[in-house]
């Protein structure tokens, strides 16, 4: 019962998110300069430059995330687990990969807001910086592929 509520909570979550992502973008679109950045390097500095369609790039893959972990999470069979799974360790290792894969969307999500954000900032104003540096994003993402691997190993 608090399995479900809980990954009914993170899917409610992530698809706020996604709503959300959406609204800012189509929000945000007309007052965009015919080209934006699409691609920023390291240092945070656009590398590389596109139409603004391609603003709905970010939602649109967000979109697809979502529906892939959805599947995932459905169909949990189908994954690719770092230990043999049996039927003792099966129930443990199913909602460690449910939770992990709800995390990591929301993350994800995250990631591609915090960066259309910066985008569009960045695109009428090229002192901008993100709100959230992308080294913290990276780390956050690592950090939990550690812990995931860890509550796996100890329930393995």
């Amino acid at each position: 019962m608090i399995r479900e509520v809980i990954f009914t909570s993170f899917d409610i979550l992530n698809f706020v998110l996604i709503a959300f992502l959406w609204w800012f973008t189509i929000k945000n679109y007309k007052t965009l300069p015919k080209k934006i950045p699409v691609h920023f390097d390291v240092e945070g500095k656009p590398d590389n430059f596109g139409n603004k369609v391609f603003s709905f790039f970010t939602p649109s893959l967000a979109l697809m995330f979502y529906v892939l972990f959805i599947f995932i999470s459905k169909h949990p069979e189908t994954a690719n687990f770092p230990v043999e799974i049996t039927e003792t360790n099966k129930d443990a290792q199913f909602f460690i990969m449910n939770f992990f894969l709800i995390w990591l969307l929301m993350l994800i999500i995250l990631i591609f807001l915090n960066g259309q954000d910066y985008t569009f900032r960045y695109s009428s104003d090229e002192k901008a910086k993100p709100k959230v540096p992308m080294a913290t994003a990276i780390f956050s993402v690592i950090g939990s592929l550690i812990a995931v691997f860890i509550f796996t190993s100890i329930f393995k």
